[in-house]
Parts: C-alpha cells; sequence; structure tokens
C-alpha cells in the first residue's frame, strides 16, 4: 500500500469542486501521506495554509486545453509558486504538436521552468490526441527544456494514461525526466501495472478511497 500512496498525486480538478470538497482531499493526503494533493490554482492558497506544509501542493496551469499563450503560462505558474504550489503541471499546446512546432513547445516548457526555478514541472502532452511519432517527439522536447516530469494526460481528454504509452516514453525521455500516468487509474491493479512499466508519479481521484477501503476490509 505505502509503495502505492508514495506515488500518488491526490488530484481533484472537477469544475463543480468547493472548498469543502478540497478540505476533504487534503485531508486524505494527510492521513495517507501521498506524494501531493493536485488541485485547481483558485484553492492553491487557502490548501497551502491548510496543510502548513504537511502535503506539497501541485496546480494546473493552462490545463485542460493547453491554448493559453505562454505568457499567460509562466504568470499562472509564477503566482501559483507565490501562493503556495510546491509542484506545477503545465499542458502543451496540442495545437503546435499537430503542426509539428516541436522547437516552439520545448521553449515554452523551457520559459516555464526557468520561472519556477527548483520546482517541480510536470507536463502533459495529452497523448489520447497524439500519434507515436509526436509522442517521440515530445518526450525528446521535454527532455530538451529539462522539465521534471512528462505527463500522460489531463483526465478531460477523449482517453487517460495507457501503458503502452508509458513504455513509449521510457523508451524516449532522458534518465532525468520521470514520468507520471494520469486518466483512468482507478484500482490497485491498474497502479501497479503503471508503476510496474515505469511511472513514478500517478494522478487518480480515486485509488486513495480504494486502498483505504482494502485497509479497513482487510482484502
Amino acid at each position: 500500500m505505502k509503495y502505492i500512496i508514495e506515488k500518488v498525486d491526490h488530484t481533484l480538478l472537477k469544475p463543480l469542486a468547493t472548498w469543502e470538497d478540497i478540505k476533504k482531499i487534503c485531508d486524505e493526503a494527510k492521513e495517507m501521506k501521498v506524494a501531493s494533493v493536485c488541485i485547481p490554482p483558485s484553492y492553491v492558497k487557502q490548501a497551502s495554509e491548510y496543510l502548513k506544509d504537511e502535503i506539497p501542493v501541485c496546480t494546473v496551469i493552462g490545463f485542460p486545453l493547453g491554448y493559453n499563450t505562454t505568457k499567460i503560462k509562466i504568470e499562472e505558474a509564477k503566482e501559483a509558486i507565490q501562493n503556495g504550489a510546491k509542484e506545477i503541471d503545465m499542458v502543451i499546446n496540442i495545437g503546435d504538436a499537430k503542426s509539428g512546432l516541436f522547437d516552439k513547445i520545448e521553449d515554452e516548457i523551457r520559459q516555464i521552468k526557468n520561472s519556477i526555478g527548483n520546482h517541480i514541472l510536470k507536463v502533459i502532452i495529452e497523448t489520447c490526441y497524439l500519434t507515436q511519432d509526436e509522442k517521440i517527439a515530445l518526450c525528446k522536447a521535454v527532455s530538451n527544456a529539462k522539465a521534471d516530469f512528462i505527463k500522460t494526460s489531463t483526465g478531460f481528454g477523449t482517453n487517460g494514461a495507457t501503458l503502452e504509452d508509458i513504455k513509449l516514453m521510457k523508451e524516449n525521455v532522458s534518465k532525468d525526466v520521470a514520468i507520471k500516468a494520469a486518466g483512468g487509474i482507478k484500482t490497485i491493479e491498474d497502479a501497479k501495472n503503471f508503476i510496474n512499466a515505469g511511472a513514478t508519479r500517478l494522478g487518480t481521484s480515486s485509488i486513495c478511497q480504494v486502498l483505504k477501503n482494502q485497509q479497513v476490509t482487510g482484502y
């Protein structure tokens, strides 16, 4: 259980999320000692003050569609850090990827990483919209830009993480870039499979409850 939990970004990014909902996942995060809570930018300051550095706060920028301008993404990231976020999950401009503008994407990632310094940057490439060649090109862009993680999905696309994509990323990112699987991770078996394939973070809204239920029932 600990092996899985320490890799979980306990996530709530639904548009109807209230502070009470966010507070609940913060409490679960503290109880279970997850890697982070991943929440909307509007709750970062409140959650950071509530958690008092017990659990890192992660938030999203350019989310979920990725087509904000680079300037806006940088300002979003900087404000999130000022409000207490320790980790940033950014969405690339998917239209640029479909247009083959990988140098432009790489430059944007690099600028955002530079703007947040030593804080963790995860780059969401939304694999469900990409060809194999586009995924490989983005692995290289993320690696060259010195991001900390490459991440499969927002959870708002047409599909979430797949084992095939994790394996492809593992083969094509640099050794300094870790992998986050997100979207559709609902069972303990899912979690184990993604970790075994190479993911060191899991973005999931449900696995904590599944693990808590297992702990209570003993099954």
